[in-house]
């Protein structure tokens, strides 16, 4: 079940269109709708857009995270360097206009 599994395991599962729901540092359940994973660099990154209102994000925005390995576990880390995010966001936008979506 999807319950037992991580955010992380839930995100590379290709067949997984679910929610994902992380905890913010207050301890408090986010749920996120998944944009996409973006393999670059060697690294993983994924774009998440909250379900709910969330301070500091506008309702139009989506948050850059990083799959990383922490204490040998894998985990997202939000991505706050603008130089990665807007490189994610190109590398998104390219794989839409691949597959034939339109992007302004």
């Amino acid at each position: 079940m999807a319950e037992d599994r991580s955010p992380v395991e839930l995100l590379l599962d290709e067949k997984n269109n679910d929610n994902i729901k992380l905890y913010d540092e207050k301890n408090e359940c986010v749920e996120f709708e998944q944009i996409a994973t973006i393999p670059m660099d060697e690294r993983i990154f994924v774009i998440l857009k909250p379900v709910t209102a969330m301070e500091n994000v506008a309702e139009d925005e989506a948050i850059v995270f990083e799959i990383q390995e922490i204490d040998e576990e894998d985990c997202l880390v939000v991505v706050t360097e603008d130089k990665i995010i807007d490189k994610v966001f190109d590398e998104y936008y390219e794989m839409l206009k691949s597959e034939g979506i339109d992007v302004e």
